[in-house]
């Protein structure tokens, strides 16, 4: 599937089409189409922010593609996300034995899930896992 889109005064206009498409509109791709990459939207960190819902098309290294603007959130921002998480562990009655691990922005359990495909839940009262039953 390769996509064109169009090109007036260095700048794109409208979105990127399929290549099918214009040569059924026009018979040909017509000059002012350049080719044009997607790129997906990037996973984004626990720690990052997603600027906007959608991309911005750039020409980069030669070609048009789709950018998405990824930045790290503040300190502010890092210490708002994380009290939102421990609030609403309080708010939920969450174990007080488990553990906020900063990493990942949530809580863990004292001791780690067993790796085996059984199906385990924690248990506050013994302080461990027990296979569901």
């Amino acid at each position: 599937m390769n996509l064109f889109i169009k090109i007036e005064s260095d700048s794109p206009v409208g979105h990127p089409a399929l290549e099918d498409n214009l040569i059924q509109a026009f018979g040909t791709i017509p000059n002012e189409w350049e080719p044009f990459i997607r790129v997906p939207c990037p996973d984004i960190g626990v720690y990052q922010v997603l600027e906007s819902d959608s991309p911005s098309y750039q020409k980069v290294d030669g070609m048009w593609t789709d950018v998405w603007l990824v930045r790290n959130m503040t300190m502010q921002e890092k210490t708002d996300k994380q009290n939102s998480v421990k609030l609403w562990a309080n708010i939920t009655n969450q174990d007080p034995s488990w553990i906020f691990d900063e990493t990942t922005c949530s809580f863990v359990p004292p001791v780690p899930k067993p790796q085996d495909l059984q199906p385990w839940r924690w248990d506050t009262p013994s302080q461990s896992w027990i296979i569901k039953s």
